[in-house]
């Protein structure tokens, strides 16, 4: 399985942003993905992640209310769709997939068996 996040890029506090995650060499509808990001200096943090089969979504608090992760079972592809971007949210975006997640793990890094490259958000204030 492989994950190519992209749509990262440089905007303004306020601004809209959506990303992508396109998942090849596996069955995609069956895959849970989520979003992760890591600020310079500072620890990884969940964002949002939706299941596979089915399609629950869930969020950290810090996005709630901003930001609205979907899938396209079609284009084999989630995305995050970001709003009210502000300096808190400039991170490398990183997109994880996995297959055998429990409800209990959606917001976990070490639950998720495939990682993406990364795609950087910058806000500017």
């Amino acid at each position: 399985v492989q994950l190519q996040a992209s749509g990262g890029g440089l905007v303004q506090a306020g601004d809209s942003l959506r990303i992508s995650c396109a998942l090849s060499g596996g069955t995609f509808r069956s895959y849970s993905v989520g979003w992760f990001r890591q600020a310079p200096g500072k620890e990884r943090e969940f964002v949002a992640a939706i299941r596979g089969n089915g399609g629950a979504t869930f969020y950290g608090d810090s996005v709630k209310g901003r930001f609205i992760i979907s899938r396209d079972n079609a284009q084999n592809t989630v995305y995050l769709q970001m709003h009210s971007l502000n300096s808190e949210d400039t991170a490398v975006y990183y997109c994880a997939a996995g297959n055998r997640l429990i409800l209990s793990t959606m917001r976990s890094g070490s639950a998720y068996d495939y990682w993406g490259q990364g795609t950087l958000v910058t806000v500017s204030s």
